[in-house]
């Protein structure tokens, strides 16, 4: 009997990507996402699209329905303007995991994943550029991202407990900075790869070489590419780990050298305007490989500049189709 695999938050970025990949593999998917499906970032052709709002218990019960695996993508966030901005929201998010592993546990869900982020680490931890790079254990003592980090952690624990009281098989992984084309790149939810990426290519298509840099640029990332995230996350989901897992690059640097790959790509050079009053979050952030080393014998390895090419060529390619009055969004 072929298993079906639910994938919530399919109409977001790496959902959609998620589904692609599982439909490749000959899955049996069910997608699902609250958005009309004329907005989602991939709609399938072979799986089941269902416009459902996961927050209510209607819906995830719908959704569970003869599922095997549940891979939980579904939450309200975006880069660092929509996280700050929008802390009630992210919080909010928590009705979704709560009632989707209530409905999990109810419909003998065999295997249940939930993506996390490297927001739960603490803000002590990561106030200087040269960060230590963060370990799974130093989640704890609790000091996360307000709003958002707060959300993701307390789900963290849920997932534990519904472990720990059911025998509901949990993965949870925590995701460092995931990029690519084919997601989010104007509008306010982007993430710092495509905003720079957008602000580039307007640059060299508008002639304006000005590029406006949220905060002084020297804070630091690691940035992890899509392709990376899926395979690190179908790894997690079959293996016998059980703990939240770091799955993000090692590569770490500072929005100034994320900027000077960019130009370096479009081949262009831009005269830099800080705006400091800009949201940044925290000073340094760098995932610790150590641990998803030794249990899934793999991490991240797609470089920061390869990733980058990729997105900035489909990015380029949206900005100069609105520049010229046309749609355009390449298909997946």
């Amino acid at each position: 009997m072929t298993e079906l695999i639910l994938v919530a938050g399919a109409g977001g970025f790496i959902g959609g990507q998620l589904v692609r990949d599982l439909e490749r593999q000959n899955f049996e998917v069910r997608a699902v996402d609250r958005k009309p499906l004329k907005n989602w970032y991939y709609e399938s052709s072979t799986a089941e699209n269902l416009v459902l709002d996961l927050k209510e218990m209607g819906s995830c019960r719908l959704s569970t329905n003869g599922a095997t695996l549940v891979y939980n993508f579904a939450a309200d966030m975006g880069g660092m303007g929509f996280i700050e901005h929008n802390k009630a929201l992210c919080m909010l998010s928590v009705l979704i995991n709560t009632h989707l592993l209530m409905a999990s546990q109810e419909s003998g869900v065999k295997r249940y994943f939930f993506s996390s982020s490297a927001c739960v680490y603490p803000d002590y931890r990561q106030s200087e550029t040269s960060i230590q790079a963060l370990r799974e254990v130093d989640a704890y003592p609790a000091a996360a991202e307000d709003g958002y980090g707060w959300e993701k952690l307390f789900s963290e624990r849920m997932c534990r407990h519904f472990a720990e009281d059911f025998g509901l098989i949990i993965r949870v992984a925590r995701y460092h900075n995931v990029y690519g084309p084919y997601g989010s790149w104007d509008g306010g939810r982007e993430k710092a790869p495509a905003a720079i990426c957008r602000k580039v290519a307007m640059a060299l298509i508008s002639g304006n070489k000005t590029i406006e840099i949220w905060g002084d640029g020297k804070q630091t990332r690691s940035f992890m590419y899509i392709d990376d995230c899926l395979k690190g996350t179908q790894l997690l989901m079959k293996s016998n780990f059980s703990s939240p897992l770091n799955i993000g690059s090692a590569e770490m640097v500072s929005i100034n050298q994320l900027v000077d790959i960019v130009e370096s790509i479009a081949g262009i050079r831009l005269k830099r305007s800080y705006k400091l009053d800009a949201p940044t979050g925290v000073r340094g952030r760098n995932s610790d490989n150590t641990l998803i080393r030794e249990t899934l014998g793999w991490e991240p390895s797609i470089s920061l500049r390869t990733g980058m090419e990729e997105t900035y060529r489909w990015i380029y390619d949206q900005v100069k189709a609105r520049a010229e009055g046309r749609p355009f969004v390449a298909a997946l």
